[in-house]
């Protein structure tokens, strides 16, 4: 029998990194996406030696508007199916938007919204004509909300939460689900790359890398639609829906403020 196979973006560290090693000890047969050649390549091999997994990298900069018709053409030139759909690239640029450059801003659009979209779209059919796939998309709990000195990055992430669970509900009965994964404050090298870790809401609750990529793997098997890992994130989470949006805005000025 054939085994099944996951394309994961972002899959060189973080979350990315801790989900490939879950599809390998389960028998799935990996693609992995990210900009480091060398970390994919590291990755790829330590994978095939514990699990005996099958393993490809595509060195891509999802940043790039052209790279899912190139990760999509190298999977059809290498006639790879895709069964797990796992978009977890992403990245994020800290500050009040006034004191923000643009460009990187733009690039933080492509990532977490458009280039999530197009590979969706792109690998949709496929399953929809197998009628079998699963697809686990990476938000936050910055989704909820807007947040400011985060606020493009939260608008994207509301983005894939209402995109999830809106496609989530278009593909029932056809045998491909959606699920939503919205983790809070999380121990990555994304949070170091982004300038993050001294934030108040980091400096309150953060979780493991490992723990959040266990909790949405689990529940993306398990075809539930939204998943938010940690207590606190949850409580967060009910708090805003029942929080006036004003001040909404107002806690998130002070959860993302550096702490003093």
């Amino acid at each position: 029998m054939k085994r099944q196979t996951a394309l994961i973006t972002g899959a060189s560290s973080g979350i990315g990194r801790e989900l490939a090693p879950l599809f390998a000890q389960d028998g799935v047969n990996l693609a992995l996406v990210t900009r480091n050649r060398e970390r994919l390549e590291s990755l790829a091999a330590d994978l095939r030696t514990r699990y005996g997994v099958d393993v490809i990298v595509i060195p891509q900069d999802l940043a790039q508007p052209g790279a899912p018709e190139v990760i999509h053409q190298t999977l059809q030139a290498q006639d790879i199916t895709v069964d797990f759909l796992v978009n977890n690239a992403g990245t994020q640029v800290y500050g009040a938007i006034q004191d923000t450059d643009v460009a990187p801003q733009l690039a933080l659009i492509q990532v977490n919204l458009t280039a999530l979209t197009h590979l969706t779209m792109r690998l949709l059919p496929e399953m929809l004509k197998r009628g079998s796939g699963r697809i686990l998309n990476v938000a936050s709990t910055g989704g909820f909300a807007p947040a400011p000195f985060n606020a493009i990055y939260c608008a994207t992430k509301a983005y894939v939460l209402s995109f999830s669970e809106a496609i989530a509900r278009d593909l029932e009965h056809t045998g491909v689900t959606v699920t939503c994964l919205c983790p809070g404050p999380t121990r990555t090298d994304f949070a170091r790359r982004a300038d993050i870790e001294d934030i108040r809401l980091f400096r309150l609750s953060s979780m493991a890398a490992r723990r959040v990529a266990q909790a949405g793997y689990a529940s993306m098997m398990k075809g539930k639609t939204t998943i938010i890992p940690g207590l606190f994130n949850k409580l967060l989470v009910l708090a805003i829906r029942f929080t006036p949006r004003r001040l909404v805005t107002r806690l998130g000025q002070y959860l993302m403020a550096r702490a003093g």
